[in-house]
């Protein structure tokens, strides 16, 4: 079965797309990654979306027309890929999340935007959207979702789960999945990128809109008491599962806590040094009390080599590696992810491991929006796959 996984995460700068061709081998899932790319957002619309989340107040017609003309970007993104990589039995969107709703340590709701309609119009393909609510509804954070991935991926490591694996997600957000002893959890740790992004954006720092290759991070110095004020946050010491965005973590987040400093003025360079070591500092504790031996990155921080090298150097006895040796392209590992959750949604099958979503049990995930022609499933599957294997 082929699917098409589409994602715009909490960077809000596009569309990552993955066509994957699932093929059932008895326990063993194999998926060939075909097709991959990442559309920009064109920058009127990212603008706009931008104005429109949290803190910012935001009118109903401004959330109507974001939904319209981000569906119309993924429906573009989806013809291109369908074009580019040949047809596709389901598409699946995650569409763009505006806003996380979560009280204390518990998730209330989440909403996602980009209506599917556009896409199975565009396309005529099926489309499963709104992959994440379900999970909430069964008492979960519908996040992380790319939990369900890591558990069938890592469990293939040769080392495999009894030796302690992690996978590492560095995007706006970052979460983590442990492995260990057969049993999973997985949670949001805090920001990766999304503070820095806020600041390069906000200043002016790069026209691309992040610190390309960790250059300005390099370029300063990081400010302790910037640092020690920041790791104060109360989220980093809620017990896991746990989830957060940039609901939190957002530039006024960062203002006000540059204005409770009585040092002086921190520069550009050293605010976002400062950022950056955050990000290590966090993830780095994280993956200490978790005691695993290896660590899997993806996501688009795993390009900065400030973090990178500051997270080998903060976790000596930690075998740090990107997750394209296993097959999943570090910047396609989430809509990779997205691909599988409709296989197995359009196989009667959980998307989710309780574990790492912290739900009561698991669910079936989404809703589908019929494309041209009926809407036909496959036959439910008899057994879930207990691994995958992903190629080229």
């Amino acid at each position: 079965m082929r699917i098409l996984g589409m994602i715009s995460g909490t960077s809000h700068d596009g569309i990552d797309v993955a066509v994957v061709d699932f093929t059932p081998e008895g326990e063993v899932l194999r998926g060939r990654v075909g097709h991959t790319a990442s559309t920009p957002y064109p920058a009127e619309l990212r603008a706009r979306l931008l104005a429109a989340l949290p803190p910012a107040p935001v009118t109903l017609a401004e959330v109507c027309v974001l939904d319209t003309l981000i569906g119309q970007c993924f429906a573009e993104a989806a013809a291109a890929a369908i074009e580019a990589g040949g047809p596709v039995d389901l598409i699946v969107s995650h569409g763009q999340t505006v806003f996380h709703w979560v009280e204390g340590a518990h998730a209330r709701g989440t909403l996602q935007i980009g209506q599917p309609a556009w896409i199975a119009e565009r396309t005529g393909v099926p489309v499963l959207s709104d992959v994440r609510v379900r999970d909430i509804t069964a008492g979960g954070h519908g996040a992380p979702l790319v939990s369900v991935l890591d558990k069938l991926l890592l469990g293939g490591l040769e080392d495999g789960p009894d030796a302690g694996a992690a996978a590492l997600n560095l995007g706006g957000i970052a979460n983590m999945t442990v492995l260990r002893d057969g049993r999973v959890h997985a949670y949001d740790i805090g920001p990766a990128n999304a503070l820095i992004d806020a600041v390069v954006t906000a200043r002016g720092l790069d026209p691309r809109g992040y610190d390309a290759g960790g250059a300005i991070a390099a370029s300063g110095r990081v400010h302790p008491g910037l640092l020690a004020a920041l790791l104060e946050e109360p989220y980093y010491r809620l017990a896991p599962p746990k989830s957060t965005g940039k609901e939190l973590f957002h530039l006024d987040y960062v203002e006000a806590a540059l204005a409770g400093l009585r040092e002086g003025d921190v520069g550009d360079a050293d605010l976002v040094a400062t950022l950056t070591e955050l990000t290590v500092r966090t993830v780095a504790a994280d993956v200490r009390a978790a005691g695993v031996a290896t660590l899997v990155v993806s996501g688009g921080g795993c390009h900065n080599p400030v973090v990178m090298d500051g997270l080998r150097a903060a976790l000596p006895g930690v075998r740090v590696s990107v997750s394209d040796a296993y097959g999943a392209p570090a910047d396609d590992k989430e809509a990779i992810a997205f691909a599988l959750i409709g296989w197995l949604s359009a196989h009667g099958l959980p998307g989710t491991v309780p574990g790492g979503t912290g739900a009561s049990a698991p669910r079936v995930l989404g809703t589908l929006t019929p494309g041209a022609g009926p809407l036909v499933l496959p036959a439910p599957a008899a057994v879930p796959p207990r691994s995958l294997v992903l190629a080229r």
